[in-house]
């Protein structure tokens, strides 16, 4: 099966766009999510979202963890099983999973991210129809810098951020057009 990504603006519909805040950075990238009846909630997508990373991310990830440690930055560890951590994920307000914690849920959006002294960033996963009626499922990106080190911190990130991002997308597409 072929997932075919588009970059788009930050929907206007979604919580980030509704905030009016004014941020540093914003990228969305959707997809068309095939046989959509499958999908049947916001926690789905959620659980795809985590499980869909490509597994050099885990290497770039422990990486990163490694280093900002150094600097007092938040790491995200995790604990027991990375799967058994999604099944186990409700993706509930307050709720966590690695460095993402869930701001917000409603019946289609999923706002996930952290607020760190350096930067803030909010990713959403919104699942939305377009004008077929087809689902499609757009994540977005917005980032705060705080100071300095959060635009130093930024720069070699956002390079990996633009290939993380779609990897994921697609994946996890995949898993839900693929799921029972």
């Amino acid at each position: 099966m072929k997932v075919i990504l588009n970059k788009t603006d930050l929907p206007a519909n979604s919580e980030l766009a509704i905030s009016h805040q004014q941020f540093h950075y914003v990228d969305a990238y959707s997809a068309i999510i095939e046989n959509s009846s499958q999908v049947k909630t916001i926690e789905d997508v959620g659980r795809a979202f985590f499980s869909s990373g490509p597994k050099w991310i885990e290497v770039l990830v422990n990486l990163r963890n490694k280093i900002v440690e150094l600097f007092g930055l938040k790491t995200g560890k995790i604990s027991k099983s990375g799967q058994q951590m999604i099944e186990e994920f409700n993706c509930e307000p307050g709720k966590r999973l690695g460095l993402f914690k869930v701001f917000s849920k409603s019946t289609n959006e999923l706002i996930l991210g952290e607020d760190d002294k350096h930067l803030d960033f909010k990713v959403s996963l919104l699942l939305e129809k377009n004008n077929s009626g087809e689902n499609v499922l757009v994540i977005s990106t917005v980032v705060i810098f705080h100071n300095w080190f959060g635009r130093l911190y930024f720069l070699p990130v956002k390079p990996f951020h633009r290939l993380i991002v779609p990897a994921m997308l697609k994946e996890a597409v995949r898993q839900l057009t693929n799921s029972k």
